[in-house]
């Protein structure tokens, strides 16, 4: 089980860190998804991959495969007749368009997607009735039309209306006190 104070990393570094073509690619895709780091690619890559093997052990175990399909399928990652090839073939493209950063940018609320990471991060997007503050949340079918906006009420303070011949009698003070520290 491990410890439960300590936790593991959730991502595996590239084996060849530098290898210009993957780079290129990884910078493609921070500019294309409003990433923060490279290390949310890597966590996309392991989480696709976990998956890749689940859908590899369920071809042995075909009773376990319908439940298995129906969990991706809520989580909008295949279609509704998708098979264990369809999952094999899935791609971290796939994952990153159902986070909820491109989510509330392609529903409109955030006009770029750097501008939807920020809005989730200071928790002004909400998923139902609650209020989210990870960028990298996988959004739900059913829950992808109960995105919004928390709009917050601004109390109103009294404010104390003198008459305007009291406000330019304070100006003319002012001036004053000005004109005699010169």
């Amino acid at each position: 089980m491990g410890d439960p104070k300590r936790q593991h990393k959730k991502y595996s570094r590239p084996k060849t860190p530098f290898d210009k073509s993957r780079i290129q690619e990884e910078k493609a895709f921070i500019r294309k998804y409003g990433l923060k780091n490279k290390k949310e690619i890597w966590r996309s890559e392991n989480y696709i991959d976990r998956i890749r093997s689940q859908a590899k052990k369920l071809i042995l175990q075909p009773e376990q495969k319908e439940t298995f399909i129906n969990r991706l399928i809520r989580l909008g990652l295949v279609n509704k007749d998708a098979t264990i090839d369809d999952i094999l073939a899935l791609t971290k493209e796939r994952l990153f368009e159902r986070r909820l950063q491109t989510v509330v940018f392609k529903k409109g609320i955030a006009k770029t997607l750097k501008g939807a990471r920020q809005l989730i991060v200071h928790r002004k997007i909400k998923v139902g009735d609650k209020i989210m503050d990870v960028p990298g949340y996988i959004v739900r079918t059913e829950e992808e039309n109960k995105i919004s906006a928390v709009k917050k009420i601004k109390k109103e303070r009294p404010v104390e209306e003198k008459p305007k011949e009291e406000v330019k009698e304070e100006k003319e003070e002012k001036k004053e006190k000005k004109e005699e520290v010169k």
